[in-house]
């Protein structure tokens, strides 16, 4: 009983004290045209991607954008034939100018597509762009996406404004997965708390990020985060570091088409990351193990325990505790245009979770390193660098 209420505490304190971080109203903040348009470089690195580039790349070269634009694909020693079919689409849609680029092989030090926003940045650098759009090669966006990304950041004085982009929800994995990720997401890193001058969250979404160039060389992007496995979230508290302001919103107009059919792909997703997020730290992950415990599974068990054994308090407090959960849940759910009966269903998915996160630790711990796009890199203890 004392755990079931301590549940329903725990889920009190988030409904009211974690930055109201379930709903699903922060977006794009309210922004006018600017009298002069700045001009904009977007890199976008690329690895094996040609599975998804034919949905995505036209999408930025149809961008509708006043000012000055021009795109920077790095082909990230990628063997499907990305960088080929990148400027076959560039040729026979036109629009945007596209750059093409290869960086090589990542030194020791570098993780994830670093290496390759690096070299898009440097070519971008020749340009003297006031902006610099990191989007993944994922991520299809709407003709007017980047004119109202710039007018946000113009209007609301924004070195960074950042976008989390609409994952895809078609499988049943998709659905009973996706939307509880970027709601675990949110539950970690508050929107509202991001936008806000002075708070210590900080957190970006990696697929759709506008930052002001000055913003990133007082940061020293990329290379001060070299190292990082999560780098959405470490530019983030890079810019936001160095003095920057950052936002952090849901899209409306920005999706990525890159498809999880199955649970074993989103599991990969998960687990590349979610022991890296704990800062590869036995006591956290224990913390964490714990915390979704009694946070996401007790309410149900409760609610049953109660009712098989008759404890009517027990009952009472795992089935109020289960209600609120379910409610902090819809709206993310409405967002994702999914049924609501998945609500209560939220205690599996992160026992999901749950699972991913141990099995990132014992990759982890197996000498496995981080992965991306098929390479994989050391542990950090192992990473050898002037950051140590």
């Amino acid at each position: 009983m004392w755990i079931a209420a301590g549940s329903l505490a725990a889920w009190l304190w988030l409904l009211l004290c974690q930055g109201f971080f379930w709903r699903t109203d922060i977006r794009l903040p309210a922004r006018t045209d600017p009298d002069f348009w700045p001009s904009v470089c977007v890199v976008v690195p690329a690895r094996d991607e040609a599975a998804v580039l034919p949905e995505s790349l036209p999408s930025l070269l149809a961008q509708d954008y006043p000012g000055r634009a021009e795109i920077f694909l790095v082909d990230d020693g990628s063997s499907d034939g990305t960088g080929e079919l990148a400027r076959e689409l560039a040729s026979r849609h036109g629009g945007l100018p596209l750059t093409m680029g290869s960086p090589g092989e990542p030194p020791a030090g570098w993780t994830g597509k670093l290496w390759a926003v690096r070299h898009g940045i440097g070519l971008a650098r020749a340009r003297e762009p006031e902006y610099l759009l990191l989007t993944d090669a994922d991520i299809a966006h709407a003709p007017d996406s980047l004119r109202e990304l710039v007018a946000a950041a113009r209007t609301g004085g924004f070195d960074a404004v950042s976008l989390m982009a609409r994952l895809r929800v078609e499988s049943l994995w998709e659905r009973l997965v996706v939307p509880a990720f970027v709601y675990f997401f949110a539950q970690l890193y508050p929107f509202r708390r991001i936008g806000r001058k002075g708070a210590r969250t900080a957190a970006a979404a990696g697929g759709c990020v506008l930052l002001r160039t000055d913003a990133a060389e007082r940061a020293r992007i990329p290379d001060a985060i070299r190292q990082a496995v999560i780098d959405d979230v470490t530019l983030a508290r890079a810019v936001k570091g160095g003095g920057g302001h950052i936002w952090l919103g849901l899209a409306e107009r920005v999706d990525s088409v890159r498809p999880y059919p199955r649970l074993h792909d989103l599991w990969r997703m998960v687990s590349r990351s979610a022991y890296a997020q704990l800062r590869h730290n036995p006591l956290l992950l224990l913390g964490t193990v714990l915390g979704l415990a009694l946070v996401y599974l007790v309410p149900p068990v409760a609610l049953l325990t109660g009712l098989a054994v008759g404890s009517t308090a027990t009952a009472v407090l795992g089935g109020l505790a289960w209600l609120v959960m379910t409610g902090t849940y819809l709206p993310m759910l409405r967002y994702y245009g999914q049924p609501l009966w998945l609500a209560p269903l939220l205690p599996f998915t992160a026992f999901l979770y749950l699972l991913m996160t141990v099995d990132s630790a014992v990759q982890h711990y197996r000498g496995r390193g981080a992965a991306w796009k098929g390479r994989t890199y050391a542990r950090p203890d192992a990473v050898v660098g002037d950051e140590g």
